[in-house]
């Protein structure tokens, strides 16, 4: 086990057999280019079924009068790839995985979804080198923080959907978003600005227009929820 293994453990804060640690740091990719050896995405598969489960049981824990409606999209929210991959970028999970050498040249790990998927291919690891109990406990020390801003964190995944259905109740006018890209085609990056009736209300980064968008939408929901601006009267509502 080398020295950047040990310190990749120490952060996770677990014990992961070399054989399991490995397979769960391999892509696609990168078995493809080895003569098709096994990938972690057998790993991510049972990872993501404790994900699930870890969170949903602390949600119906700590929430007892929260309706289901509402604990799916705290559950949606902190068990997306947007999470998962920030989370993986804070433990700097991107310079562990096993890539294909087109994955290196278009900068994959910092790719979302492949960093979203080797969380849950680690999650599984430690299940499997361990018990549940442990990648229980490895789930919430990663996925407590943001359980704690669910609240926040409500509009779920789809911030696009959230942001529009904000705005629309509020009358705030239409939506558009200015996205502009920048870099080289391998490693381009993406800054989208939301404006809402002609005002800038979000801004957001990321490797695709689509990931902008999103952030930017996430930005303007968080600030818009944060001020209270007022709904229209019932009255008001209620004429439309």
């Amino acid at each position: 086990m080398t020295s950047s293994t040990e310190e990749l453990l120490k952060r996770l804060g677990v014990s992961i057999d070399a054989g399991t640690l490995r397979l769960a740091l391999t892509h696609r990719s990168y078995a493809y280019e080895n003569g098709g050896i096994p990938t972690n995405e057998r790993l991510e598969f049972l990872g993501d079924s404790i994900l699930g489960f870890s969170v949903t049981d602390a949600l119906y824990r700590d929430n007892p009068a929260l309706p289901e409606g509402d604990l799916a999209k705290r559950r949606s929210a902190v068990v997306s790839t947007r999470a998962l991959a920030g989370i993986g970028r804070s433990l700097g999970i991107g310079d562990y995985i096993y890539l294909g050498q087109g994955e290196k040249l278009t900068d994959g790990k910092n790719k979302s979804s492949i960093l979203a998927d080797t969380m849950e291919a680690l999650i599984g690891a430690t299940y499997v080198s361990n018990d549940i109990e442990t990648a229980r406990q490895l789930v919430m020390r990663l996925i407590g923080p943001l359980l704690q801003d669910a609240a926040a964190l409500g509009a779920g995944t789809d911030w696009k959907t959230s942001i529009q259905e904000l705005a629309a109740s509020r009358q705030l006018g239409s939506i558009y978003y200015a996205v502009e890209g920048s870099g080289p085609d391998h490693a381009r990056t993406f800054e989208a600005v939301l404006r809402i009736g002609g005002t800038d209300y979000g801004q957001g980064a990321g490797r695709s227009k689509k990931e902008a968008e999103q952030e930017a939408a996430a930005d303007a929901w968080r600030k818009l929820s944060a001020a209270g601006t007022p709904s229209l009267p019932a009255e008001s509502e209620a004429g439309r």
